[in-house]
């Protein structure tokens, strides 16, 4: 348009100018001027409406960006710089009914969990879910007692039943066990049956509800990873209510837990906690040689002889895979080339070490200020030193409420903490990326110290639990559980502190009440078969 009126000017401009020869030049010259200012004028009009009509655009473009330059900033190895606009959301979809009552059920559901503490956990969020998948009545799942541990801890001894039962009303409908009239009634025991791995909803509809609705109790056994990780966003929810909701531990379990926070609070400000994951069974598991020579590989042989179906493995390819847990020494090491100082408070969350004191002397001498629960609370801990699962949810607690959590192995307890604490607010969260370090820590003595920690940095990028790792689809869902994780609106400043804090919900803050007034991916099935 601004064209065709400089055309027009121009136009009109010599026609003039042949009209009126006689009229000064400066005349013609001057209407030259105004039409390439009309023309100016019209393209600057079109221009600005187009930058005006897209700015908000423009702007969300630039906020969007900023966890992908994140990833060329220094790591703080204390805190994502991101985190407080993620949080934890998991509110019921208005199409999401309420929980079919007992009476008008299609029967009651038995399940039986499998493994240890956190891979049991798996296993009852799983049952909630499939008891609303199938319109069942959950019965209180059963705790295995048969694995690796021999724990006899009841769901009663580890978690608050009737809070379970309640916090899940409108959800799915639990009883603490069937109806006396209902087991005299049946001319046959209970319908045992095991489901394959990650089945769909379809299959339990298809192949498990018929059954359900002819016998009206059936029991499922071996339950642990039974549901298919991926499953609609109100059943996604659904899962995250209950682990990070309905799952809370007994109050026992919680006070001697957040006695053991408040020792550790009360020597520093701030803890790191270490999931060590260095005893007998996990290396044995692995596959893994650990530089313990002819002793070691023949110990670690008959542990290994624990589990029928593990496959024979070369060591040396295991651990060029990632597949081997790094040991304390190369814990310690890790940390400190990440900038974790010396006087660090550490926690170190363990069973059983492998090798005892020697294998932790070389952490201890990289971080003295170490600290484990029997250290902490031995007295508190004196009634649960019977039961594996019990002295393990005190290391949940106290790793959940710590400040950063270093996992090693991508077992059950790392993955289930790691997906807490996303749900948390992105609480940083270290996993070792154990297949670029193994080559580090073999080269180790061939390079400086500041070679080898600017190395260790560049490696761990993507494994520090920041917001920007969290891709659609990575993971297990108890790892990444995309569909719980709500983000707020980007207006970031760099010159904003920690102030920005006390906009966030209680709710989300990283505080103790938060935390566990509330309690709550494998690469391939041989890692979560595998108990804590």
């Amino acid at each position: 348009m601004g064209v065709g009126v400089a055309q027009l000017n121009k136009s009109g401009g010599l026609w003039k100018w042949r009209s009126f020869s006689g009229q000064p030049k400066r005349t013609v010259m001057w209407k030259w001027v105004c039409g390439f200012m009309l023309f100016s004028l019209g393209v600057i009009s079109l221009f600005t409406g187009h930058v005006v009509s897209h700015l908000e655009w423009a702007q969300q473009l630039s906020k969007r960006s900023l966890l992908d330059m994140s990833r060329k900033e220094p790591i703080d190895v204390w805190k994502s710089k991101y985190s407080n606009f993620f949080y934890g959301c998991t509110e019921r979809g208005n199409s999401f009914p309420p929980a079919v009552q007992e009476h008008k059920s299609n029967g009651y559901l038995l399940i039986a969990a499998s493994g240890g503490l956190n891979q049991q956990r798996t296993g009852i969020t799983d049952a909630v879910v499939v008891a609303r998948i199938l319109n069942a009545t959950l019965v209180v799942p059963e705790l295995d007692h048969h694995s690796y541990w021999k724990d006899d801890s009841d769901f009663n001894d580890i978690f608050d039943v009737n809070w379970f039962i309640s916090s899940l009303t409108n959800d799915v409908t639990i009883v603490k066990r069937v109806p006396d009239r209902v087991m005299r009634s049946m001319e046959k025991p209970p319908y045992t049956m095991r489901v394959p791995r990650k089945s769909t909803p379809e299959y339990y509809l298809d192949q498990v509800l018929p059954i359900l609705s002819r016998r009206h109790v059936l029991q499922l056994t071996k339950f642990d990873y039974r549901l298919a990780n991926d499953l609609d966003e109100d059943m996604q929810k659904l899962r995250c209510r209950v682990n990070y909701n309905a799952l809370r531990f007994t109050k026992r379990i919680q006070s001697v837990g957040m006695k053991v926070v408040k020792r550790m609070r009360k020597m520093a400000k701030r803890f790191i906690a270490v999931h060590l994951r260095f005893e007998p069974d996990m290396l044995a598991f692995s596959g893994c040689d650990f530089g313990g020579g002819e002793k070691e590989r023949a110990e670690l042989a008959e542990i290994r002889k624990r589990w029928d179906t593990l496959p024979d493995l070369d060591p040396l390819e295991e651990r060029k895979r990632g597949k081997c847990p790094l040991t304390p020494h190369e814990m310690g090491l890790m940390l400190r080339a990440l900038g974790f100082a010396n006087n660090t408070y550490i926690y170190v969350a363990s069973g059983e070490i492998y090798g005892g004191e020697k294998t932790l002397r070389p952490l201890r001498e990289l971080f003295p200020n170490f600290y484990t629960k029997e250290m902490l609370a031995s007295d508190e801990l004196k009634p649960m030193l019977p039961f594996s699962s019990r002295l393990a949810a005190i290391d949940y607690t106290v790793s959940d409420e710590s400040d950063v959590f270093i996992t090693n192995n991508n077992g059950n307890m790392a993955k289930i903490l790691a997906g807490r604490r996303r749900y948390m607010g992105h609480k940083r969260t270290i996993r070792p990326n154990a297949k670029k370090l193994s080559a580090l820590f073999m080269d180790r003595e061939k390079m400086e110290w500041q070679t080898f920690a600017k190395k260790v940095k560049s490696c761990q990028r993507g494994f520090m639990g920041d917001p920007d790792e969290f891709k659609p689809g990575r993971g297990e869902f108890h790892e990444y559980p995309q569909a719980c994780i709500c983000q707020r609106p980007f207006s970031y400043d760099k010159t904003s502190t920690d102030d920005e804090e006390k906009d966030i919900p209680g709710e989300f803050h990283n505080s103790t009440s938060s935390g566990h007034g509330h309690l709550s991916s494998a690469d391939n099935e041989r890692d979560e078969v595998f108990p804590d």
